[in-house]
């Protein structure tokens, strides 16, 4: 009674119930809800304080910012998703709060098309000679572990692959490095409608995320611009739940150098053993890959299943002690 007690009072405040509103949204920053809201920085501070001590916000570090969201786990994050369900998106404070929100993602939105517009082009013309995007898109929906909850995006870029897997998950998070890309990605599932999309700023060597953390994590033509693409799949390794799935798609070897001139690309393709030695170094077990052809590049989807415990210790045992014969 007194935890419930404490999320009631944290809540009920007007400039708090509003924080809450927006959150449930986006998730924003100190100077976020200063424009919003329309308050100086220190009452805004001192209500995201209150709130998040009481366990209804939590806030979480992206490059140099600290952004802050809605509980994500525990029966608290019920509570408050319903204090915000209850509120009437016509109120003239709430319906005031959305708007200067939304033209505050407008115009970073614009800041965000302008650089992909600048790069179109050129990836047009690359996306022109690979396997149409849908069709990889159907593959990975297939080829999504049933029953998984929790979804990874490495190297998100606009947000593309949560639109298509978000909704057969419960929560999907998508990383990236580019701040260009994760407001493109934040701007594109908010027009999608996608409440249960977490965007992330992160290194794909170093995720901010506890081992264990996610049933399925996606790398989606990541790898050619890693340094070290083994180091990212055994980090996507660490964070995969036993029993959970890496999915990796990338283009097989190619002889096109111009891509790494006129695309940054660091590696002109990957060889299927070669995948398949990094998802077993990781502690995967490799399935049979999956390949595409385009019209000058051929696509592979490499997947990589972490083994639950007791298969690998049935597995152990078996190989210990041969069965030589079966007695009655």
């Amino acid at each position: 009674m007194d935890h419930l007690l404490t999320l009631l009072r944290a809540a009920a405040e007007d400039t708090r119930l509003r924080i809450l509103a927006l959150a449930a949204r986006e998730d924003l920053t100190v100077s976020d809800y200063v424009h919003v809201l329309g308050q100086s920085q220190p009452r805004v501070s001192r209500h995201l304080k209150l709130v998040v001590e009481a366990g209804l916000l939590e806030r979480f570090r992206e490059g140099q910012f600290t952004r802050f969201r809605l509980v994500t786990s525990g029966e608290d994050a019920a509570l408050v998703r319903e204090f915000v369900r209850r509120l009437d998106p016509k109120h003239p404070r709430i319906a005031a709060d959305r708007a200067r929100l939304d033209a505050l993602q407008q115009r970073r939105q614009n800041a965000a098309v302008r650089f992909f517009r600048d790069n179109a082009q050129r990836w047009d013309e690359l996306r022109a000679l690979h396997v149409a995007d849908r069709e990889i898109e159907r593959a990975l929906t297939h080829h999504l572990p049933l029953g998984a909850r929790r979804l990874l995006d490495i190297g998100t870029g606009t947000g593309r692959l949560l639109e298509v897997l978000a909704p057969r998950v419960e929560q999907a998070v998508g990383v990236d490095q580019s701040r260009e890309m994760l407001a493109l990605a934040r701007a594109n599932l908010a027009r999608a409608g996608l409440d249960n999309v977490e965007i992330r700023q992160g290194d794909m060597y170093a995720l901010p995320f506890e081992a264990d953390s996610f049933d399925v994590v996606t790398i989606h033509h990541v790898l050619h611009y890693a340094d070290d693409p083994a180091a990212a799949l055994s980090e996507a390794a660490r964070v995969v739940r036993p029993g959970g799935t890496v999915l990796v798609v990338d283009f097989s070897p190619h002889d096109m150098v111009e891509l790494k001139r006129e695309h940054a690309h660091v590696h002109l393709g990957f060889a299927d053993n070669q995948v398949q030695g990094w998802l077993k170094s990781a502690g995967l077990n490799s399935l049979e890959p999956i390949h595409f052809p385009g019209r000058r590049l051929m696509t592979g989807i490499w997947r990589g299943e972490r083994e639950l415990p007791a298969r690998a210790a049935a597995r152990t045992s078996t190989t210990a002690h041969p069965a030589h014969g079966v007695s009655r």
